[in-house]
Parts: C-alpha cells; structure tokens; sequence
C-alpha cells in the first residue's frame, strides 16, 4: 500500500493536512500534528511518503500517536518510509520509535531543506525485534541542506546483515538527533558539532 501525507505550516494559521492510504494526521494542538494508522503499516511492500512544508514566521510540532511497528508482508520482507521537510519557520519532529519485528526489513530516508530563516529538531528512534527477536534490518538515511549548502550526509544501519551484525555484540537500537543551529543542545549521545552550524548525535544500544 502507498500512504502520502503532506503537513504545511503557515503563521497564524491552523496547519493543512492532507491524507491518503494507511496513514492519517491530526491536529491535536494549535501547532501540533500527530501521525495515526489508519490501518496496520508498514507491512512488506507499503511506501509511506510524509511531507512537511513549514513557512518563514511558522511553527510545527509533529508526534505520532504510537510507536512505528514494521512487519514482513505476504509477498516481501521490504518496506519503505520517506521524509521530505522544507523548513522555514520552526520544525519540532519527534514520532515515537520505530520498532522493526520479526524478519522485516525496513528503510527509511529523510530529505531536509533548512531556509535561511528555519530551525530544527529532529529525532529518530529505532529499536530491531520485540521481545526475543533480533532477524530484522533498518537502515536510515538524512540528506539535509541549508538552502544550497550542504549541512549533513548521514546513514545508518541496524540489525541482520548491517555492517555491524555480529552476534556478540551487535547494537540493536539507536538514536539520531539533529539540531540547526543550535550547536550544544543536551541530547541521548554527544553532539557532534557540524561544519554549516547545528549539531548531530548518534547513540547505539542493546534496548531504547
């Protein structure tokens, strides 16, 4: 199943959503949206595409209502979710982790325009398996300008068959957080000031 939502955040007015398949959006605050199933996703073959528009003078907060379960379908273990974000105003982007079960393979993309007005904070949860499960995969992937100059490349993966599978010591879980500009904001790892201005940290583990 394809799922597309988009968000646009204008100032002084409520933020336009629009929804199609699997996933809905809901205002839940005058500047908060939290993303909600509609139905079970992403299964095997589901693409989700969320798009975030926030305007000079706007603030956007997004949340989702529950973790994120990816599950195999009946016909492909892959599924894909895809952000695009074009910020400037304010973006607070902060769903709930994604949890990859069974032996499903997830990959997810983020692809973030900051203007020369724009601030964000961005943070992603991942944790491989439920209780006892460790068979599935998720890689992540944030391509983030500051109008046309580069801020970050940054792409990591998790779980069986990740360039850090072993069965010794593998990190199962794993959090990304973004900042811009703000350059020393307390996070779950230790920010990595960034050569354009903002911050990223990374933590890995056994268990969010």
């Amino acid at each position: 199943m394809r799922s597309e939502v988009l968000i646009a955040a204008r100032p002084h007015r409520r933020p336009h959503i629009e929804c199609t398949g699997a996933l809905a959006a809901r205002l839940t605050e005058p500047q908060t949206v939290h993303l909600v199933s509609a139905a079970a996703t992403p299964l095997g073959g589901d693409y989700l595409h969320i798009r975030v528009v926030v305007e000079a003078g706007a603030t956007l907060r997004v949340r989702s209502a529950a973790a994120t379960v990816a599950l195999p379908g009946p016909a492909t273990l892959e599924s894909h979710a895809v952000w695009t974000l074009d910020v400037d105003g304010h973006l607070d982007l902060d769903p709930e982790p994604t949890i990859v079960a069974a032996a499903s393979r997830h990959h997810a993309s983020t692809r973030l325009r900051i203007g020369s007005t724009g601030s964000v904070r961005l943070r992603e949860r991942v944790q491989i398996g439920r209780t006892d499960e460790r068979h599935g995969f998720w890689s992540g992937a944030l391509h983030a300008d500051v109008d046309d100059t580069p801020l970050l490349r940054h792409r990591v993966e998790l779980g069986a068959g990740s360039v850090t599978d072993d069965e010794l010591g593998t990190p199962m879980a794993a959090i990304s957080e973004l900042h811009y500009p703000d350059d020393g904001a307390p996070t779950a790892g230790t920010p990595l000031a960034l050569a354009a201005g903002g911050c990223l940290s990374t933590w890995q583990g056994r268990r969010l």
